[in-house]
């Protein structure tokens, strides 16, 4: 007997584990750059995780930083980049500034239209080599 399929099964991210090649710095852009909180960890992984109230994302170190190969959104099968919601373009705007002053992130593309339609967005490297994309809703 099939089952009815008409729901979905799931109910939105539970949370988004990253692996990064400095787990103190990555943790420190979350907590000191996008005001994440530190909501618990596993020190003996090393891992941390961190809530902005609405999404989860869980630091993972690098076993062996030195020799993990950084990102490559185009050619590794995963992740190509982690997209967060900001609150409006007023918010997406001022979070913008703030990266162009934030050590160890480089802007892809400031603020813009995405697909030429009203929602603007925009998207960086942070300091761990992830591709992050910020959304205005």
């Amino acid at each position: 007997m099939r089952e009815n399929t008409s729901e979905s099964f799931t109910k939105g991210a539970h949370h988004v584990g990253l692996t990064v090649p400095n787990l103190d710095e990555t943790r420190r852009f979350f907590t000191d750059v996008l005001a994440y909180k530190e909501v618990g960890g596993i020190p003996d992984y090393p891992a941390v995780f961190l809530s902005d109230g609405a999404t989860m994302i869980t630091l993972w170190q690098a076993s062996k930083p030195s020799t993990a190969v950084p990102f490559d959104r185009k050619n590794v099968v995963g992740l190509h980049h982690l997209a967060l919601a900001v609150d409006g373009d007023e918010r997406l705007n001022a979070l913008h500034k703030r990266l162009e002053a934030t050590p160890g992130v480089h802007i892809e593309f400031a603020p813009e239209p995405l697909l030429g339609g009203p929602t603007r967005h925009m998207m960086c490297n942070i300091p761990s080599g992830i591709r992050v994309e910020f959304i205005s809703a």
